[in-house]
């Protein structure tokens, strides 16, 4: 089952875009883009961010949904995107086994798009999980042009990096 994506930019260019790759639409409205700049104000990544560098994002981020039970991003498969977790929850999965839980202000699928290399976990929606997700393409420009986002990143790959380890010994 395909998520279900609500555009956040140009409509009819998304719907383009997005009818090649089969993703399908919801047309419920979307919710007020100004809720959403309040949403992700409170997020530890976009905490450094300008009331209007925040709206910027909300137009370039897609909203998507997706249901209980169905998996986000594939183990081993490509195609993957930035998501930011808006709403609900996610468990990451490796190889079966339930490595960590993911809630509101989280996100994954970023070190699989930075590297260029398919996701190493199954990232599962535990409860009906609502994002804000950028398609991997456009991962770097929107890193360039936001380097106290990309700063952050660095920081919570840096504390899942050390918890790994501390996990390990």
């Amino acid at each position: 089952m395909l998520p279900v994506r609500h555009p956040a930019v140009n409509t009819n260019r998304a719907r383009e875009s997005d009818a090649r790759d089969g993703a399908v639409w919801h047309h419920a409205p979307m919710v007020a883009r100004e809720e959403l700049v309040d949403a992700i104000a409170g997020f530890a990544l976009f905490a450094d961010l300008t009331d209007p560098q925040l709206t910027a994002i909300v137009h370039i981020f897609e909203e998507a949904f997706y249901a209980e039970g169905e998996r986000v991003l594939r183990q081993g498969l490509t195609g993957s995107g930035f998501h930011i977790i808006l709403d609900g929850e996610a468990a990451v999965v490796v190889d079966g086994h339930e490595r960590a839980k993911l809630a509101r202000g989280d996100y994954f699928g970023e070190v699989s798009v930075i590297l260029g290399e398919s996701p190493i976990a199954d990232i599962v929606a535990t409860r009906p999980l609502r994002c804000l997700v950028l398609p991997g393409p456009r991962v770097e420009a929107f890193l360039i042009a936001h380097p106290r986002v990309m700063y952050r990143m660095l920081q919570g790959q840096s504390r899942r990096l050390r918890a790994a380890n501390r996990w390990r010994s």
